[in-house]
């Protein structure tokens, strides 16, 4: 059974950081397309950020560029989303997720999501 188990989060106030982590079970970190995804208020659920498979390529939405980094540690099965210079727009439920496919950025192919966290970013 699959599990995406995730943690971090909370509130912050703008210009400062927080860390996602994503603990994966039942697969290997290292054979999926490994995703961030956020759900905003009156928003549908937009890209974040990916990792792909072992040696594969990182992307960030434009708005992530510069401030995220996403990583993979892989003797712990576990992806993180290290998220600095937050901005209220922001502020939304973040989800990890995984997939077999190299769709990076389409939400439709995943495969396996964890429960989401809400990161709430304050002015």
């Amino acid at each position: 059974q699959v599990q995406l188990v995730q943690s971090g989060g909370g509130l912050v106030q703008a210009g400062g950081s927080l860390r996602l982590s994503c603990a994966a079970s039942g697969l290997k970190v290292t054979k999926y397309v490994m995703a961030w995804f956020r759900r905003s208020q009156g928003k549908e659920r937009e890209f974040v950020a990916a990792i792909g498979w072992s040696g594969g390529s990182i992307l960030y939405s434009t708005s992530a560029k510069g401030r995220f980094t996403v990583s993979r540690d892989n003797a712990k099965n576990t992806v993180f989303l290290q998220m600095n210079s937050l901005k209220p727009d922001d502020t939304g439920v973040y989800y990890c997720a995984a997939d077999r496919t190299d769709n990076y950025h389409d939400d439709v192919s995943y495969d396996y999501w964890g429960q989401g966290t809400q990161v709430t970013v304050s002015s």
